[in-house]
């Protein structure tokens, strides 16, 4: 699911190491969204594509230094960086502050800390920055999810998929996605959890826990910590118990 996955955009002008960074990227299941050696060649492709994800290496050659670049990117829209670097003076990374990066990240790079520092860099976005480009995520994916009496569609693989509802079991946060499980497949939307659950506007579908939205009606069991849907047990959200429990009587 090729629209699904995390687009990261790289900003690196070291040929070598601007492809290993893809190679790991592709491998943990990211959508490299381009390779750019310089600031130009990286404001052209953050125009022409959705980039979720910037990996910029602070110093690279061309008109404009990394800084420089990630400042002319965020203009256009916000998005999570993380900046590459080998080393700097403390004017450059004072520099570097000012466009407020999610993580930083030391050069040479391997695999295990590209994907803390990603984890970080969303995490960190979607706790503070995200507040801001809620609204633009919000108009990106009005026509993610339709509903059609008590089926819905979802955009996948380009096209619409039709879901009963009594064949959703639960939605699952992940960072700016949401995955809807049914009993045979999962389908992946790039929309928050909560706006998921507003967009669909459905009262058998109850939110248990900061991450997860079940149905009701496929619960097997549940106690003070954990509910139990076919083959899943879920964590319960002592915030979220509840609401839960009132909604679960009126059914």
């Amino acid at each position: 699911m090729l629209e699904n996955r995390i687009r990261v955009l790289i900003v690196e002008d070291e040929a070598v190491l601007a492809l290993d960074l893809g190679e790991m990227l592709e491998k943990e299941g990211y959508h490299l969204a381009g390779i750019a050696h310089n600031g130009r060649r990286a404001l052209e492709l953050f125009r022409e594509q959705p980039v979720d994800l910037v990996l910029c290496d602070v110093q690279i050659k061309g008109d404009w230094d990394g800084i420089e670049t990630v400042g002319r990117l965020l203009a256009i829209r916000s998005v999570p960086v993380i900046y590459l670097t080998a080393f700097s003076d403390k004017e450059t990374l004072e520099r570097a502050k000012l466009t407020q990066p999610a993580a930083y990240l030391v050069k040479p790079v391997n695999p295990v800390n590209l994907q803390i520092s990603i984890d970080l860099a969303l995490q960190r976005f979607n706790l503070g920055a995200a507040r801001e480009r809620l609204p633009e995520k919000d108009t990106f994916s009005r026509e993610a999810i339709l509903r059609i009496e008590d089926s819905i569609f979802i955009k996948h693989n380009y096209q619409f998929m039709r879901i009963e509802v009594e064949d959703i079991l639960f939605l699952e946060a992940d960072n700016a996605y949401t995955t809807i499980v049914t009993s045979d497949k999962k389908y992946a939307i790039r929309m928050t959890l909560s706006m998921a659950l507003n967009r669909l506007g459905i009262i058998k579908l109850v939110r248990i826990h900061r991450s997860f939205v079940v149905n009701v009606r496929k619960i097997r069991g549940f106690n003070d910590r954990e509910v139990y849907i076919e083959g899943y047990t879920l964590p319960m959200g002592k915030q979220f118990k509840e609401d839960f429990m009132r909604i679960f009587q009126i059914q």
